[in-house]
């Protein structure tokens, strides 16, 4: 997951309120819900120890999220007194919450605004196709090509003009598979998206995915309904869970892959919350692993004013020259970490004894 959106957050110094609101439901009360819940999530921070100010934001943006179209959530960060960051979540939170650290509670959305992949739905037919560009919040149009048109259909009779004719239209079709089949790489290729869903009758889709670039291979799902049918929507969404599922397990296959020492005795691979901090000061994680379950995510670690200052134990931060270390959950204090030094990080999900990194938390090194 790329979280360059997250450096506003680490642009100001704490505490901090971190708000999760579901607007998931959509019913003649929701207004009157929503407000409700805005006023039981100020009265938490209040409780907490939340400036009044920082209160009254998050009430405020919690209310005029009651006509909000959203499918799944909202997430707020906020401080002194204003939300500086309200991203959308990708995935319904399960109930809003509420919370005030010294650090964003940003793990979270490792999980509810997971960068779930953005798809390019191409409708196929043999006069040309559509494409749909779906993404967690939504769909557009993507554009269109049409291909040529006649002769269109093969004919069952068997002299020969009937077979030239049948030859005729093979290659108009095989024309029109590779204009499709040209036009969506591009439109994959200028969209950046992370999918190639193809849409048709069996014959149709099975030669335009034929003639796609190499280079997508492994980014190709076909789905077995036609866009008329009301399982197309659920083949969509079935295909993207695939992907982000196959997506988290290759990466915990890397992991457990870097995690054997090399010829040299060294690993390129971290786990547990004092390893992982340790390779945080020193700038060398490449993506951060975590294991939302794990028992050290939420375990207290000590940290600086600087992103890489996290340590287990508060005298290696004062030994660093850090006067006033603070306490924060170690997940949020790494991925404060590895935002600030451009790395990536991702949920892994539930897996056998073993394989998860030590504590939930692991990552993968830029050197060993």
């Amino acid at each position: 997951m790329d979280l360059a959106f997250l450096h506003p957050l680490y642009e100001h110094p704490g505490p901090w309120a971190s708000v999760y609101v579901d607007t998931s439901r959509h019913t003649e009360s929701t207004p009157h819900e929503r407000a409700l819940t805005a006023q039981a999530l100020a009265r938490d921070l209040d409780w907490q120890g939340a400036d009044e100010p920082t209160c009254r934001a998050v009430r405020t943006a919690v209310e005029e999220l009651a006509h909000s179209p959203e499918p799944h959530g909202r997430a707020l960060f906020a401080r002194a007194g204003e939300v500086v960051l309200d991203p959308p979540l990708a995935a319904v939170p399960g109930e809003s919450s509420a919370s005030w650290a010294a650090l964003p509670h940003t793990a979270p959305l490792l999980d509810l605004a997971n960068e779930e992949p953005v798809c390019v739905v191409a409708y196929i037919e043999r006069k040309g196709a559509e494409f749909e560009l779906r993404g967690a919040l939504g769909s557009s149009d993507a554009g269109r090509v049409t291909g040529r048109e006649r002769p269109l259909h093969r004919t069952t009779t068997g002299d020969w003009s009937v077979r030239h004719f049948q030859l005729r239209v093979e290659n108009i079709w095989e024309h029109n598979a590779a204009e499709i089949a040209d036009a969506l790489a591009v439109c994959q290729e200028e969209t950046g998206a992370d999918l190639v869903i193809l849409v048709g009758e069996r014959r149709e889709r099975h030669s335009v995915h034929e003639r796609l670039p190499n280079r997508l291979r492994g980014q190709i799902a076909e789905a077995p309904h036609g866009p008329g049918s009301r399982l197309l929507d659920e083949d969509v969404e079935r295909i993207r869970a695939q992907h982000v599922r196959a997506r988290a397990a290759e990466e915990l296959e890397r992991f457990l892959a870097a995690r054997a020492p090399d010829t040299t005795g060294r690993s390129r691979a971290a786990e547990g919350v004092r390893a992982v901090a340790e390779a945080a000061r020193e700038h060398r994680i490449d993506e951060l692993l975590i294991h939302p379950s794990g028992s050290d995510t939420h375990r207290e670690v000590w940290i600086g004013e600087d992103p890489d200052q996290v340590a287990v134990r508060r005298g290696d931060l004062t030994a660093l020259g850090e006067r006033y270390p603070e306490q924060a959950r170690a997940d949020d204090a790494l991925l404060r970490a590895v935002v600030e030094t451009g790395a990536a990080a991702i949920s892994v999900p539930a897996v056998r004894p073993g394989e998860a990194p030590v504590g939930g938390v692991g990552a993968l090194l830029r050197w060993a």
